[in-house]
């Protein structure tokens, strides 16, 4: 006779798991806030989308498209892809998620890089599958490490390109090297969340991977230069047989009317997508300059935010920084987690924003320990 449990218990690993925790919105007893923590774009949605979103309201009684056939067709006519190919979920997150519980299961390990988005980590558990950490050279993803953590366990190896919160690149000749080099069955998850923003002649976000390859799938995000985090938009394009598996288990209604119109608007607007992408462009150069000139090291970036690093010092180091900033106004994202304990992720954001940054370092810098 088994023993009576007092209470629920969850399946073994899930206890493990380390919760992940956004960038901090609030900083008590200041007037004006500005959050430079998670990456969001200081221009905002597109006017169209926001049109879209507001005439959604007007048949709020019925079931939103459980294909997402607007936004997928919208995404399929910019890019010109199959819209066979797309699928939709409730942010990348989401998508990521299914991808782990479709093909993980118990005793298959899934490879992750030292810096790399937490969330890989967090599903890989959760589908009772074990994460495999690899280093990074220069905070920037490894292939050959990655081909050396290969084993028979292996069935998903996963990489964000660009890489949060470094800001890194993996070009496309590495990419390609490295989907040659794995195993048929073991699966190539490129997260390409801030792809718009790369202006590189060797970059590649990974249609074209995926599109001769069938254990290759690309995912891709709404919340950042489409200025829709609120409503929650991810989209992936892969193998036909991939997208099929998961649209088993997905929620049949895992996007709402309104992400659904507002997203398909943005993307078509992308003459407003390219101000956002302009703007980055020439922050993101003055930024990096600004805190070099200061005396911080800065991690070169392509997506739209920096790493910055802090001297080992007394009254010098990151948390010092955070406390100093947050005191003025000034919200950024402590990297601890990430395996940074003294660096700072700043997102770039408006003229007014990124100048205030640069003047506050400017007297923490210059401050006596």
């Amino acid at each position: 006779m088994s023993m009576e449990m007092s209470k629920p218990v969850p399946r073994p690993g899930i206890l493990d798991i380390a919760a992940y925790v956004p960038g901090k919105e609030h900083a008590p007893g200041v007037a004006r806030v500005f959050k430079l923590s998670s990456n969001e774009t200081p221009l905002g949605a597109s006017p169209k989308a926001i049109e879209a979103f507001r005439g959604a309201a007007e048949h709020l009684e019925r079931y939103p498209d459980g294909q997402a056939k607007e936004l997928r067709q919208a995404i399929a006519d910019v890019h010109g892809l199959n819209v066979a190919n797309i699928l939709c979920g409730a942010g990348s997150d989401e998508l990521l998620g299914l991808l782990c519980h479709t093909y993980l299961d118990t005793g298959d390990e899934g490879i992750i890089t030292e810096h790399g988005f937490l969330v890989y980590k967090i599903q890989i558990m959760a589908a009772g599958a074990t994460p495999v950490t690899v280093k990074e050279k220069d905070c920037t993803v490894d292939v050959d490490a990655i081909l050396a953590a290969v084993t028979e366990k292996t069935k998903m190896v996963f990489i964000a390109n660009p890489a949060n919160p470094t800001g890194t690149y993996v070009p496309v000749s590495e990419i390609r090297r490295l989907q040659a080099s794995l195993p048929k069955h073991v699966i190539l998850v490129l997260d390409a969340a801030y792809a718009e923003y790369v202006r590189r002649n060797d970059y590649e976000a990974g249609l074209e991977l995926v599109s001769a390859n069938q254990n290759v799938v690309m995912t891709r995000t709404f919340s950042k230069v489409y200025g829709l985090a609120a409503l929650r938009i991810g989209w992936m394009y892969g193998p036909v047989d991939i997208v099929d598996a998961i649209n088993r288990v997905r929620a049949p209604f895992n996007l709402n009317s309104a992400a659904i119109a507002a997203g398909a608007a943005a993307i078509r607007d992308q003459a407003f997508t390219e101000k956002a992408v302009a703007h980055n462009t020439l922050w993101i150069g003055k930024m990096t300059a600004a805190l070099e000139a200061l005396g911080l090291k800065v991690t070169p970036s392509v997506a739209n935010f920096v790493l910055i690093h802090f001297p080992d010092s007394d009254g010098k180091r990151a948390a010092e920084a955070d406390d100093f900033l947050t005191s003025r106004g000034y919200i950024l994202r402590a990297v601890r987690a990430y395996g940074f304990p003294n660096s700072l992720r700043l997102s770039i954001g408006t003229e007014e924003a990124n100048l205030g940054v640069i003047d506050a370092l400017t007297e923490f810098t210059g401050r006596k320990a």
